[in-house]
């Protein structure tokens, strides 16, 4: 059986939790962090439950491919994209946002996944993949905590 690895992380935004949300749903946001492009399914606005993206291009010097279907949308809770074609066994990646008393949201991401080629893919996994996957997602909350906290917002999400 596989060796499941789990990688979590956590930020407090200052912004309303719609905004955080919809700022996750980005298409625009997401391809600027993963530095790769959607070619199929959605590929621009924001994405919604039953969606399904393709990204395409290099990760970690090799070309790379990662087909996903958004599952358990709940906005502006929850959403979950989980892995249909790609480089892994299985991925799941879980992104929760919670209201604050004093208005602000608490965003917390999960990624679950499992790798191919035995004892090969738990080294990678461990190794090379955790602390990948760990650095995109700081630096997704980052960004996502830059643009949501300033005037940067109004570029991506339509006007109310």
């Amino acid at each position: 059986m596989a060796r499941s690895f789990n990688v979590r992380d956590e930020i407090v935004v200052h912004a309303p939790i719609e905004r955080c949300f919809l700022l996750s749903t980005s298409i625009e946001i997401v391809g600027q962090e993963l530095k790769m492009r959607p070619i199929r399914g959605r590929t621009s606005g924001f994405i919604i439950g039953d969606d399904t993206i393709r990204w395409e291009g290099w990760q970690l010097c090799l070309p790379q491919f990662h087909e996903s279907i958004i599952e358990c949308f709940e906005a502006p809770f929850f959403f979950r994209d989980r892995m249909i074609a790609g480089r892994f066994s299985t991925f799941e990646h879980d992104h929760a946002f919670t209201e604050q008393d004093d208005g602000s949201a608490l965003l917390q991401d999960e990624v679950r996944f499992t790798m191919p080629w035995g004892w090969l893919g738990e080294f990678l996994g461990q190794r090379l993949l955790v602390p990948h996957i760990r650095g995109l997602m700081q630096r997704r909350f980052v960004r996502l905590k830059r643009i949501a906290e300033g005037e940067e917002w109004r570029r991506y999400l339509p006007q109310a």
